[in-house]
């Protein structure tokens, strides 16, 4: 089960925080902390104490498991309320000044696979071995009947093609919506 933390306005601005944000998102949680522990930006303390926070509730969440394991699932800054101030400027003039703050927001759980993705990867796989398969029979023939073949296709150009009869399909739907020629 996933933990939630969040912080609410941290007075710096959510361009600032996200630049730390990006840093540990999809990473483990001990990783996460050892970037923040080192980072010297300032929003990086109260960071680190999200990233702590959310363990933390993970753990009254789940008693039994292992939060080594945890990755920083989900993590996003949102905008906060905005200070206007007015700062003196030359002549008579005023210009504003824009305090700003953010929400941060950091979803901690195991990581997840997706089963689509292992699946493509595993076709992709048995289809390289085929390709292999093909090659090592075209070099027996080869080397049975004696003759030289010049043009002999190389492993390379036998996965392009194999690849492209899997991709092939789903690109000609797509050329038949458009339709459309000019002349």
């Amino acid at each position: 089960m996933e933990a939630v933390a969040k912080l609410k306005n941290y007075p710096t601005s959510p361009r600032k925080m996200r630049l730390l944000a990006d840093l540990i998102r999809g990473h483990k949680v001990e990783r996460a902390l050892a970037i923040l522990e080192h980072n010297p930006k300032h929003p990086a303390v109260p960071l680190r104490k999200l990233v702590l926070s959310a363990i933390n509730n993970w753990k009254q969440k789940n008693e039994s498991g292992d939060e080594s394991e945890l990755v920083v699932k989900t993590i996003f800054v949102d905008g906060a309320r905005t200070l206007k101030r007015m700062r003196p400027a030359p002549q008579g003039r005023g210009y504003r000044i824009r305090k700003r703050s953010n929400h941060v927001t950091i979803i901690v759980d195991y990581p997840v696979f997706d089963e689509e993705e292992l699946i493509d990867e595993v076709e992709e796989e048995q289809e390289a071995a085929e390709v292999e398969e093909m090659v090592e029979e075209f070099e027996e023939l080869a080397e049975e009947s004696g003759e030289e073949i010049k043009d002999r296709p190389k492993k390379k150009t036998l996965k392009k093609s194999a690849a492209k009869k899997t991709k092939a399909a789903p690109k000609k739907k797509a050329a038949k919506k458009k339709g459309t020629k000019k002349k």
